[in-house]
């Protein structure tokens, strides 16, 4: 899609020069080839940079004539990217940990003035998996997390952000609580999986042990852990285990929360009967009802959380709360009739 408008002027500009000005080839003096210039998009301002860029003029070099460019660009761009390392950043940390859409994103960096589209959004995010990714592969960075334990207990899991698009595939040290591996698969077969462990396992090195795999009850996760890990111990995370064995008592949970809510359900007309009114009897009434809505809302999480349990102990509780207001003759005639 063409642009529909033209890039803002730069507010800052810089001048950029190399910090090596000896070839590490052949260790003589780089020559000044050219000054160049390009303009990025970062969250402060757009900056004009003016980069002094050498070269190497010794025909017996390995590093004859190849360009030398200023260290400190790498800091603030990646090459022929229009849009800085900030903003890439800041794409990444509002999609992954606050769980922002694209769209949600877009309207968040226009709000901060910067002019960019929607699909320029999805590129950068991309960059962002990519970078990502090339850092959760350095090996020598594995070894140096895990080296002080010496061994591992790898916890694999799948993410699916939204239906329909790549899974991201994490792999975390329960040890160390550092991810190892983070990566967007199209499919979560056996065999793509398994490739990831195999992975996990070379990148770690023979000086560090996997003693276990903790995952979810996934076939394709346990038929992986067999083939990329043969005799490494692999079970089932409590979670799992916890939701299961409770997977009775969620349904009877279940049932009676629903049971719960057909008693609760007719307060809809006696909002209608207080609405537009100020006086403290109506009030009264739209503050219980608010109050029941609430109730019925706030879901637990199984199966740790009971919901219908935790619906019972609130309408109790509003219930009891309706009887000291009859005791003290205050009672609402609305919600009386709603008992």
């Amino acid at each position: 899609m063409a642009k529909t408008s033209t890039r803002p002027r730069a507010a800052l500009h810089l001048t950029l020069q190399t910090q090596l000005i000896r070839c590490p080839g052949c260790d003589r003096t780089m020559w000044r080839a050219y000054t160049g210039s390009r303009t990025i998009v970062t969250l402060e301002a757009p900056q004009h940079l003016r980069l002094q860029v050498r070269r190497c003029q010794n025909p017996s070099c390995a590093l004859y004539h190849r360009f030398y460019r200023p260290e400190e660009e790498g800091r603030l761009a990646l090459p022929a990217q229009e849009f800085g390392l900030d903003v890439i950043a800041a794409v990444g940390a509002m999609r992954y940990q606050r769980h922002r859409s694209v769209p949600e994103i877009h309207q968040d960096l226009r709000a901060r003035g910067l002019d960019i589209c929607q699909q320029t959004v999805t590129n950068l995010l991309d960059r962002y998996d990519e970078l990502l990714a090339v850092r959760l592969s350095d090996s020598r960075r594995l070894q140096r997390m895990v080296r002080k334990e010496g061994r591992v207990v790898l916890a694999i899991d799948g993410l699916q952000p939204d239906v329909g698009h790549e899974v991201l595939w994490v792999v975390r040290d329960c040890l160390s609580g550092q991810v190892l591996l983070a990566r967007s698969l199209l499919s979560s077969s056996e065999g793509d999986v398994a490739a990831l462990l195999t992975q996990v396992k070379s990148s770690l090195g023979p000086s560090v042990s996997i003693s276990g795999v903790i995952s979810d009850g996934q076939h394709s996760i346990r038929n992986a852990v067999a083939t990329a890990l043969p005799g490494v111990p692999h079970q089932l995370c409590q979670f799992h285990y916890l939701r299961e064995a409770a997977r009775p008592l969620y349904e009877l949970d279940r049932h009676a929360k629903k049971e719960l809510k057909k008693r609760v359900r007719d307060i809809r007309p006696i909002e209608r009967g207080s609405e537009g009114k100020a006086d403290q009897e109506s009030q009264a009434t739209m503050g219980y009802c608010s109050a029941v809505r609430s109730a019925i809302t706030d879901d637990g999480r199984p199966p740790l959380e009971a919901s219908g349990l935790k619906l019972r102990e609130r309408l109790s509780a509003i219930h009891a709360s309706l009887d000291r207001v009859e005791e003290k003759g205050g009672y609402p005639h609305h919600s009386r009739s709603s008992r």
